[in-house]
């Protein structure tokens, strides 16, 4: 909550700032857009090296220390080269710590039910995430648009973040003692098929999730809404986001994996009420939209910790964020592309990838099944 209280805030103003520093729409795209890839694609390699060293608390520390120390120094720098660096320094302590964090939180959550501790988490964040953005608007409008004081101030809860950290791993050292131990054999077994099926899933139903900034786009280019006004449907999209989450994550601890399956149903749902005409129906598409997220962010992700064992669960995470991420990057891409094109072929084109999606999560969770029945009679 307090981490994302400071990136949040400062990704709230990236752009404007850019652009105070002489950065042209061009450059603010290839910025946040390296930095985006930055997050997605590094895991693929601080996953696998959080596993092999087991520094789960170190991995997370280091990382979120890297964003807590970008944020704030982006209101000093008075350099364009340097803010892009410090832009894309964020995310990369993003993909630092994510891996190992997910995988400390896995091991936290095993008593109480992953789906609820992920959900709260989640909730947790977009708490900070509401929060932070709404601070930093107030620093500005009182200091006249001084970046300075606005980014400044997010040091103090960062401070705090790693004060709660560093209290956290002195208390717990090894947060795999809330885990049962893994059956004697399986420590180094090989990421199962029912998990590449499951980031399989994730993949296709991401690729037929369009993005907030393709909402926000239609709410001002329609005159549906003025653009002061899109924040304020942002902040009630992220409240959606963390009821979802945590409503999900309790169906998740009672029902399984099925209950990922809303999420396809939330994402077929949402082009067709937001790129309407009406600005009723847009308002709820962009609600839909924030509750699919939330599912994304908590739900989505505590499922990968019943798939993957305990000793490779960080490579596992980053593997998953990786295929996550490109299954959004081509979503982001194809649903504008077919925005442009007719708003009725891009509801009608998502309705058929979600449909997939649900063939393939019944697929990986059929191929789960047997692996359990084939695995129960070995043991007898």
């Amino acid at each position: 909550m307090l981490v994302d209280f400071v990136y949040e805030g400062g990704r709230s103003v990236v752009g404007p700032l850019l652009a105070h520093l002489g950065a042209s729409g061009a450059v603010v795209g290839l910025v946040t857009g390296a930095g985006e890839a930055a997050a997605l694609a590094l895991r693929l390699v601080s996953g696998p090296l959080a596993d092999r060293t087991r520094g789960f608390w170190s991995w997370t520390i280091a990382g979120y220390a890297v964003t807590v120390a970008a944020v704030p120094l982006l209101g000093l720098t008075g350099v364009l080269g340097a803010a892009g660096a410090l832009v894309i320094a964020e995310r990369v302590g993003k993909a630092v710590r994510s891996p190992a964090k997910d995988t400390l939180l896995s091991h936290a959550t095993a008593d109480i039910g992953r789906g609820r501790g992920f959900a709260v988490h989640e909730a947790m964040d977009q708490v900070g995430a509401i929060l932070g953005p709404l601070a930093v608007a107030g620093v500005l409008a009182v200091t006249d648009d001084g970046y300075g004081p606005a980014l400044g101030m997010l040091a103090v809860p960062g401070v705090l973040a790693l004060f709660l950290l560093l209290r956290l791993r002195a208390r717990v050292p090894d947060p795999g003692v809330y885990e049962t131990p893994e059956t004697p054999g399986t420590a180094e077994a090989r990421l199962p098929w029912a998990f590449w099926g499951y980031a399989g899933f994730a993949a296709v139903t991401l690729t037929g999730f369009a993005t907030f900034g393709l909402l926000s786009y239609h709410l001002v280019e329609h005159s549906l809404l003025p653009a002061a006004a899109v924040p304020v449907v942002y902040a009630a999209a992220m409240t959606a986001d963390a009821v979802a989450a945590l409503a999900s994550g309790w169906l998740y601890d009672r029902l399984g994996s099925r209950t990922v399956a809303v999420l396809p149903l939330l994402s077929a749902v949402v082009p067709v009420l937001a790129f309407g005409g009406s600005t009723w129906f847009a308002v709820l598409g962009a609600l839909a939209w924030g509750a699919g997220a939330g599912i994304q962010e908590s739900t989505l992700r505590a499922a990968v910790a019943e798939l993957a064992p305990a000793r490779r669960r960080a490579t596992a995470y980053g593997l998953f964020a990786g295929v996550a991420g490109l299954g959004t990057f081509a979503g982001g891409a194809l649903t504008g592309v077919l925005y442009d094109r007719s708003s009725p072929v891009l509801a009608v084109s998502v309705a058929v990838i979600q449909a997939v999606a649900l063939a393939v999560l019944l697929a990986s969770r059929r191929f789960r099944g047997k692996r359990r029945f084939r695995y129960a009679v070995g043991r007898r």
